[in-house]
């Protein structure tokens, strides 16, 4: 009987973990492999090269640009993110005045409202998102310098993401933007499962609303806090940084490099130097990188599970 419950097992695990290892597995193995030769992505033919390809990383200066600015996004873009969603959350849910007759802990009025409003961003194509806030930065005629310019503050215009001291972070307040709303959506569905009598206890021993969410909000939504931050880490060492950047800012990745991530270096070695050997090479530092990331935040934010 025993066995034919592990044979049942194994062969309905075989097909997706045959898929998985198939477009997932094998061309990470080929990319480690490619990595080591002068493969220009276009040519059938190439030779090995040993570690010539990491050699060069190490000492690319354009390299550890990306790689710092995509630490930044990696760290920044989820606390930020996070820190936001779980303030609109909890004023979504909790943040209510009580009514006579009511709950003693209740959400703000048209609450369901408010959750639409924040996540429609998440309706929009990442692309369009783009496009939209490469207007809005325009200096002369971006809804961002207008507004400045309509409250007086003629006198500061900045070029935005022309600038190399602000075109990162504008970059940083798209994705912000374009990803907080999801977060508060998931966010305020777990709060919603907290039974409110532990809120009611919590208010009759004398916690006010701020010891309610460090103490009771934040310890019962922590699994999904830590698995959010996971994913925003992933996003923004990937295709979403990617896009932002490669559509709004010159270069793109200007001025300067100022705005270069990783994954875009990927991009512009491989389709646009015809230099796919050492693209790949990028490529398995980002792997590195992405596995570190996430192994950290998962060690760093373990914790003993509460449940309710």
């Amino acid at each position: 009987m025993q066995h034919g419950k592990y044979r049942f097992i194994v062969g309905f695990l075989a097909l997706p973990l045959g898929l998985y290892a198939l477009f997932v597995v094998w061309p990470f193995v080929q990319s480690i492999y490619y990595s080591f030769t002068d493969w220009t992505g276009l040519s059938p033919d190439f030779k090995m090269v040993g570690f010539d390809n990491y050699k060069r990383m190490f000492h690319d200066d354009i390299f550890w640009k990306s790689l710092q600015h995509s630490l930044l996004f990696a760290l920044v873009l989820p606390l930020v993110t996070l820190s936001l969603a779980l303030f609109f959350a909890f004023m979504i849910n909790v943040g209510g005045r009580r009514r006579r007759g009511g709950p003693v802990i209740s959400g703000v009025r048209g609450s369901s409202f408010y959750k639409i409003v924040y996540f429609f961003p998440q309706v929009l194509s990442i692309a369009i998102v783009a496009l939209l806030f490469q207007y809005a930065y325009n200096p002369d005629s971006g809804a961002v310098n207008s507004f400045l310019r309509g409250i007086g503050l003629d006198s500061v215009q900045p070029l935005w993401l022309g600038d190399p001291k602000f075109a990162l972070w504008c970059v940083m307040a798209v994705l912000v933007w374009s990803t907080v709303g999801f977060f508060v959506v998931l966010f305020s569905a777990g709060m919603a499962s907290i039974p409110a009598e532990l809120y009611e206890a919590a208010l009759l021993d004398g916690a006010n609303r701020l010891t309610t969410f460090f103490r009771l909000t934040l310890p019962l939504l922590w699994d999904t806090v830590q698995s959010g931050w996971v994913y925003m880490g992933i996003m923004a060492l990937g295709a979403e940084s990617f896009a932002v950047v490669q559509i709004m800012t010159t270069g793109p990745g200007g001025p300067d490099y100022s705005t270069s991530v990783m994954v875009l270096y990927v991009y512009q070695k491989a389709f646009r130097d015809g230099q796919a050997a050492y693209a790949t090479t990028i490529g398995v530092a980002l792997l590195v990188v992405t596995l570190a990331f996430a192994a950290i935040v998962m060690r760093l934010g373990r914790r003993e599970r509460l449940e309710f």
